[in-house]
């Protein structure tokens, strides 16, 4: 039952993966790392691209140990700095993948931050919309041009069901008037998920082969809750967390985003249980904001305007 609440889309349903360049954002730990196991274990060349590079290249040499790909090498898992707070870092990192590997096939956006104190990146942009959406964007566009010409080469972009709760605020969209951690999470995840679907429209009207699709992992345990406020962490140990999942759960709605035959650009997969805090994944419904064509094209002016990256569709 194809979607459904009794659907059981598991890694095993992942099909092989070889010959394929697959790169993914933050991947030394939580979803990332799981999404990355699970591609080389299917035999894909992946490319961990993470601020870290320390903590990226034994990410690499664990993943490489328990893969259970025979033939893995060292060369099929490579790390590659990437700070998404940083615009000259994501040109290098857009030049290092690029050099190294030609065409890419697979591109997952799932590195973020969240509810973080108030921060800017280094080009001045809010932290969190900075990290998750900007960084991202300008990755996306630098890279799309080693995609457009593969055959089921997908751009898989994480948001969250906080989304929902989100709000762009254009006449402050860098918050310099009012700072709330939870706001600009909320708002960076909204991005998201219209930046998907802008890409899509895109795409599709260019004829690419390449499609967008977006994800979300539920209430998945991970490091991405470091930063929160006293009161929402223990929200989040006592409430949340005992109704969640597991990072390696939380990475199958990107895994099928990326990977499922039947799946199609434009589509937003997430856990099927009620409230999407956990369960296998399916697709799932985002809020009318974040559908609001007007809204989309906006943003994807600013994001253009803010980061000086122009798309080749």
């Amino acid at each position: 039952m194809r979607n459904g609440q009794g659907d059981s889309w598991t890694e095993a349903d992942v099909p092989a993966q070889r010959g394929r360049t697959v790169v993914i954002t933050g991947a030394n730990t939580g979803l990332g790392f799981e999404t990355a196991r699970v591609f080389a274990a299917r035999g894909a060349r992946v490319v961990l691209a993470c601020r870290d590079l320390g903590r990226a290249k034994e990410a690499a040499a664990r993943i490489l140990g328990g893969s259970s790909q025979p033939a893995a090498t060292p060369e099929d898992v490579q790390a590659v700095r990437l700070d998404l707070a940083s615009l000259a870092s994501v040109r290098e990192a857009a030049d290092e993948i690029g050099s190294a590997y030609g065409q890419v096939d697979l591109l997952i956006n799932n590195a973020g931050v969240m509810m973080t104190p108030r921060g800017r990146t280094a080009d001045g942009f809010e932290l969190q919309l900075g990290v998750n959406h900007l960084g991202h964007f300008a990755l996306t566009g630098l890279l799309l041009g080693r995609m457009l010409d593969r055959e089921g080469s997908r751009v898989v972009t994480v948001s969250s069901n906080g989304h929902k709760s989100g709000r762009i605020d254009f006449d402050d969209l860098q918050l310099q008037r009012r700072y709330r951690r939870m706001g600009a999470y909320y708002q960076s995840k909204l991005a998201n998920l219209m930046f998907a679907y802008e890409l899509q429209r895109r795409l599709a009207a260019a004829g690419a082969r390449t499609q967008a699709l977006a994800a979300h992992p539920g209430k998945a345990r991970t490091e991405l809750t470091r930063y929160l406020p006293g009161w929402a962490r223990f929200e989040d140990m006592v409430v949340e967390q005992p109704f969640g999942q597991s990072a390696a759960m939380g990475a199958l709605a990107t895994l099928r985003a990326a990977t499922d035959p039947a799946a199609r650009g434009g589509e937003y997969y997430g856990p099927g249980h009620r409230g999407e805090l956990r369960g296998h994944p399916r697709l799932v419904d985002a809020s009318e904001r974040a559908r609001d064509v007007e809204a989309q094209q906006r943003l994807w002016r600013e994001s253009e305007r803010l980061t000086g990256v122009r798309y080749p569709v």
